[in-house]
């Protein structure tokens, strides 16, 4: 039976891609094979159809696939990696959703022949509202970088990049971004707790107020300055709360400070 893909990894931001593309009907449940050493975890993949085993000297001898993808921990990164080796003589390409590990990682273990794609998704990706970056070495094929953009489009919205150097300031924002967001939800629910609002009723005004702001500034075809415009009322009380996180640059100079200091400890990571 053919193999299009081998999924190597099935945790939770492997098994939640495989979902997705399972899903959209990107792949066939029989063309898809997943390692994964944790029973449990192979379980998972099974049940959506998938064969699958404990490793990959157990892919079948004569298989050949389009594509493998390498979801596991960059810890791990090279001594799984070399599990795959004997499927780099060109025929297959590899797709990395592991942070921090460079192309040239891949290329030292598989050989110069193998195709590399690099991706940098996030964890909203688990529920299809994931951003994902790419960067491919040149022997990428115009077709297979499709497949992968297609592939990785059931995760959510995808785009590329030419200068894999970027993906340091791609990790800064949109890898460790939620992390951001997900603690700016928590000081505005804090904030609605101390202004008298009970817990829950100000845990909901924080979430869904960033939900539906978020979800807002992505649909409209005003620039998120010029919503923030709209809403605020000359002298009223959003102009009073912007007064004290945009005086001076307050909370752009905090965040800009912030992505930078992710992006240099992703250097320091990939190093």
């Amino acid at each position: 039976m053919t193999i299009r893909l081998v999924l190597a990894g099935c945790g939770n931001m492997g098994y939640a891609m495989l979902s997705g593309w399972l899903k959209s009907a990107k792949l066939e449940p029989q063309a898809v094979f997943v390692v994964e050493p944790n029973a449990e975890l192979r379980s998972r993949a099974e049940h959506l159809g998938c064969r699958a085993a404990a490793e990959a000297a157990d892919i079948p001898a004569d298989a050949v696939p389009d594509l493998v993808v390498i979801a596991v921990k960059p810890q791990v990164i090279r001594e799984v990696t070399a599990q795959y080796k004997r499927f780099g003589d060109g025929r297959t390409s590899f797709l990395s959703i592991a942070a921090g590990t460079p192309v040239a990682t891949f290329e030292e273990i598989l050989g110069e022949l193998a195709p590399v794609v690099r991706c940098m998704p996030n964890t909203p990706a688990a529920i299809g509202k994931g951003m994902m970056v790419v960067f491919s070495n040149p022997l990428v094929s115009d077709d297979l970088r499709r497949f992968v953009l297609e592939l990785l489009s059931a995760s959510g919205v995808v785009t590329t990049i030419d200068d894999e150097g970027l993906m340091d300031a791609v990790t800064a924002v949109s890898g460790s971004g939620p992390a951001y967001v997900f603690h700016f939800i928590e000081a505005l629910t804090v904030a609605a707790e101390k202004a008298g609002l009970p817990a829950e009723t100000a845990k909901l005004l924080a979430m869904q107020t960033v939900f539906g702001a978020a979800s807002l500034a992505a649909e409209a075809d005003e620039e998120p300055s010029v919503l923030r415009q709209q809403v605020t009322s000359p002298n009223g009380t959003t102009a009073a709360a912007l007064a004290v996180l945009m005086g001076g640059d307050r909370l752009t100079k905090l965040v800009t400070e912030a992505v930078e200091s992710a992006r240099l400890r992703s250097i320091e990571l990939g190093k």
